[in-house]
Formats: C-alpha cells, structure tokens, sequence
C-alpha cells in the first residue's frame, strides 16, 4: 500500500477484519445476511411492467428466494438504452414486496436517485460504475439503509474496502460487497468472475460477501457453474438475474436465467452450502 500521511492502513479501518473479528450480520427482517444461511437474491435486471414484475416474485418466493432484486435507474452504456422506470419502476417493486412479503434491492445512480430508491427500497445497490463515486457513497452512508457495494469492474480489492469504509465512515455498518466480476484482456464473457476475490474479502474485511455470477459471465449458460463456485468458495448468497422471456427483456437478458432455470439450480446450491459449512468452509 502507498505510504504517507494521507492514506488509512487497511488494518485501522471500520470495515477492516482487524477492527472487528466477527462477523457482521445484515438484518433485513424477513432474511439475514452473514449469519451463516445461503441468501437467494432474484429478479430481473430491469423492472419492465407490474404485472412482469409481481407474477415473477410471486415464482420467486415459492422457489425460496430472500430479496427481489430490480432496477428501476439503470446506467447503461449507451444513452440510447432503455433507462428504467425510474420512481414508477419503485412503486412496482413495492407492490412485488407487499404481494410476496420479500424485501428488494435496487440501484441508485446518482445523489436524486438515491433520495427517491430510499423511500422505497429496503437495500440500496451501489453498481460497479459508482463504486468509487465517494459523495454518492457518503450519501449512501447517511442514509442508513443497507447498502449492497459491488466491485468496480477494474478495482482491486483494496480499493473496494476503501469504498466501503466512505459507508462505513458515516455510521451507517449494514454493507454487504458484491463480487461481480472484473475487466479482463478475455472477451469470451462479459467479465471475468474473480472467484478467489470472494474468501479474500472475507479475510479482509467483517462484512458478508455474497456473488453475482450474472453479470460475473454475461453467458446464461455459466451462470449455474459459477454459482456453485461461489458458494464453494465462501459467498453468503448470490444474486441472479432471472427473467420470464430473456429473450425479450429490454436489459441483460443473454445473462438471465429463466425461472426454472433457477428452480433447478437451487437443490445443488443448497446442497454445496450445506456440505461446506459441515466442513466450515462457508462460515
């Protein structure tokens, strides 16, 4: 690590392993993350209309899942993709909630998006291209809603602890990282999912890691293998994107798995998690 006066050792950080040596439980109410269970986040990308919207969680809760997940502000490369919903996009996702009884988690984008996801969303998602956008991440901080912290696609994970203690800095301890993937010279898949980054941080740091193997491969087909991988290597829960007609979905849909897809999916990802914990491996 760079010296000087200016810079924090990792090891005096709030979000630091070194600062607090167990582990760091996110209360959501309805499901925990960190205290050891597998937590199950699904839902589309893009949040595209009610009834998409609360017929998918209604397949979703009796598959077991924890948390909706849906963008209603999605930053997308090109300015002239679909851009989500916005406020309308939140009011569905709580409608999804008040049928199903499942808490959600959605993105926010910048400082006015963030303000309208909290009077919403039960978790507020910082997405890879934000990770090191330090006011929003304050902002983040102060609001005290849970923040899900996902990995800028071509930051290292010290650099993802450090955003996670401008959070953590603002009194606000309900962090939960999300692997993602990185940018590597392969083209094969949309990122390269960091698997060992998934133990690493875990080392590092108090607060639970959970795996998003979606956008981890861009590729419908690699989703299952890697999730599996994840859960082997320690993660406490996935998130992954399923959609009733990829196909047709306005954002991401060669990533997104069709829900029985993921019905069959589960078995063996409860399976893996209960075999490591026997082995305490995913403690």
């Amino acid at each position: 690590m760079p010296s000087g006066t200016d810079v924090t050792p990792v090891s005096n950080m709030i979000a630091s392993r070194s600062s607090k040596n167990e582990n760091t439980v996110v209360d959501l109410g309805t499901c925990r993350v960190g205290d050891g269970s597998l937590v199950i986040i699904a839902g589309p990308c893009a949040v595209e209309s009610r009834d998409q919207m609360i017929c998918l969680a209604r397949i979703l809760k009796k598959m077991g899942v924890s948390i909706i997940r849906g963008g209603a502000f999605k930053p997308r490369t090109s300015p002239y993709s679909f851009q989500g919903l916005g406020e309308e996009g939140l009011k569905i996702l709580s409608a999804a909630r008040a049928e199903t009884g499942l808490p959600f988690v959605t993105e926010a984008t910048d400082s006015r998006s963030l303000e309208i996801a909290c009077r919403y969303a039960d978790i507020i998602q910082i997405g890879s291209r934000n990770m090191q956008n330090f006011s929003l991440l304050r902002e983040a901080g102060r609001s005290g809603k849970p923040v899900l912290l996902k990995r800028g696609f071509s930051s290292t994970l010290e650099e993802w602890l450090m955003a996670a203690e401008y959070i953590a800095s603002e009194g606000n301890r309900k962090i939960i990282f999300c692997e993602r993937g990185i940018r590597t010279f392969e083209n094969y898949t949309r990122n390269t999912m960091d698997i060992s980054a998934i133990p690493a941080i875990k080392e590092l740091s108090h607060f639970p890691v959970v795996a998003d193997p979606s956008h981890g491969t861009g590729r419908r087909s690699l989703v299952g293998p890697l999730a599996r991988a994840s859960v082997a290597a320690g993660a406490d829960g996935l998130m992954l994107e399923v959609h009733e007609n990829p196909p047709a979905a306005l954002s991401d849909g060669p990533q997104s798995l069709y829900p029985a897809e993921l019905e069959g999916l589960l078995p063996s990802l409860k399976a893996l998690h209960s075999a490591c914990v026997l082995q305490g491996r995913a403690v």
